[in-house]
């Protein structure tokens, strides 16, 4: 029964289709095609408002109005023709198409349609005699009364349920599409997490060898030591590149362990810029550290975007400020929250300053989403007396307070 419910309702008109040949059988039966009543016209009348009444069936709920029309006038050709208010089979074709109109078009064609056919069947009463007197037509009018009455709230129930079905399907289709939406946002968020990660992870270190590499060519005559300390540095900073992009790539296979196994995990905190600035000091850029707050008290995911903020704006000192520059790393905590600011003298002797880049490179960007992501903000840009500056202030309030609750 489900699968021919189911089936009737993406095939409407095979159902209307049989509710006609229902009703065109019941006429047959009576007699309407090949008998007339007494004293009535010739029987084409009769042919003529049987097709009106009952053909139009198949298009009831593709064409509800003209057809419900066309039925009002095949009752109105049969009454006044058989000149009888006790009609046929096929007048409860207008008690089918009230139903329809209440149930697919609304209530105000339903009313009028509904005076309509009431008007139409007391015409005969109006223009001709009635040989049945008139206890026939009262009880004849209390039963269309009956039956207008059930067709018209079986319409209200049924368009009620039709009304709440595409309004559930609606919903099920808007959610779909949210859900779509979302998880299309997760990916581009998780795409763009995993690409400031590997870009903090690699940037620095490959920057690093980079620079020894030049320097180790340059001086691997001259003065072979150097070039056997920056190969040695290489090295070394290589294989800490490799064992933290390792560690990263476990904890994106892997994310159920990093509760579990906090060592597990490649991402630094605010207390490892402390170690971050040593390791630059190490590579030959004076850097001076100024730390005034707790560092100990920055929850992870900002102590997170702090360190990679320092390094990377370190990193970049380190390709563009020049041989003979300098570097200050300032980390002030205020009332509410951090304020990270890293400057570089630039190189001295050279009059005009790094071209200012407002939107920066992948770098700049990536810092400026580590400090979006927590509701902080970041600035990049020259310093008047030369070199470049780097600003950022996270809020930290709310991140200790999900920390401490957790």
């Amino acid at each position: 029964m489900r699968r021919l419910s189911l089936w009737m309702r993406a095939h409407p008109s095979a159902g209307d289709s049989v509710l006609m040949l229902v009703v065109l059988l019941a006429e047959v039966l009576r007699g309407t095609f090949g008998e007339s009543v007494a004293g009535s016209p010739a029987p084409h009348w009769d042919v003529l408002a049987g097709v009106l009444l009952v053909l139009p069936l198949v298009l009831r709920r593709n064409l509800p109005v003209p057809v419900a029309y066309l039925v009002l006038l095949g009752l109105l050709v049969q009454l006044v023709t058989q000149q009888d208010m006790i009609t046929r089979p096929g007048a409860c074709a207008v008690l089918v198409m009230l139903y329809t109109l209440v149930a697919y078009v609304g209530r105000s064609a339903a009313a009028c349609y509904a005076c309509g056919a009431v008007v139409t069947w007391l015409v005969p009463v109006a223009l001709f005699d009635n040989p049945h007197g008139w206890t026939p037509l009262v009880l004849f009018a209390v039963q269309l009364g009956l039956g207008l009455g059930f067709c018209w709230v079986l319409g209200e129930y049924v368009g009620a349920r039709r009304a709440y079905q595409e309004a559930t399907e609606s919903r099920l289709r808007s959610l779909e599409f949210e859900q779509d939406q979302q998880a299309r946002i997760a990916v581009a968020e998780e795409r763009n997490r995993i690409a400031r990660e590997l870009h903090d992870v690699l940037a620095h270190s490959v920057n690093v060898m980079v620079t020894h590499a030049d320097g180790a060519a340059y001086a691997v005559r001259r003065k072979p030591e150097l070039a056997e300390q920056a190969l040695a540095t290489i090295g070394s900073t290589g294989r800490d590149a490799l064992s933290e992009l390792r560690s990263l790539l476990h904890v994106l296979r892997h994310p159920e362990e990093r509760d579990d196994a906090g060592d597990r995990s490649p991402q630094p905190g605010a207390n490892g810029v402390r170690d971050l600035v040593e390791r630059v000091r190490a590579l030959g850029l004076p850097v001076t550290l100024r730390i005034d707050g707790e560092l100990d008290r920055v929850p992870t995911g900002p102590g997170l975007a702090i360190y990679r903020i320092v390094q990377e704006s370190l990193t970049n000192v380190l390709k563009h400020a020049g041989w003979n520059a300098t570097a200050t790393v300032s980390l002030e905590e205020t009332g509410a929250g951090m304020r990270i600011e890293v400057s570089d003298s630039g190189a001295r002797g050279v009059l005009a300053p790094r071209t200012p880049q407002p939107s920066g490179g992948n770098g700049v960007i990536g810092m400026r989403e580590r400090a979006t992501v927590y509701g902080g903000s970041l600035e990049a840009g020259p310093n008047a007396e030369g070199g470049w500056c780097v600003r950022a202030e996270l809020p930290l309030e709310g991140e200790r307070a999900v920390a401490g609750a957790s």
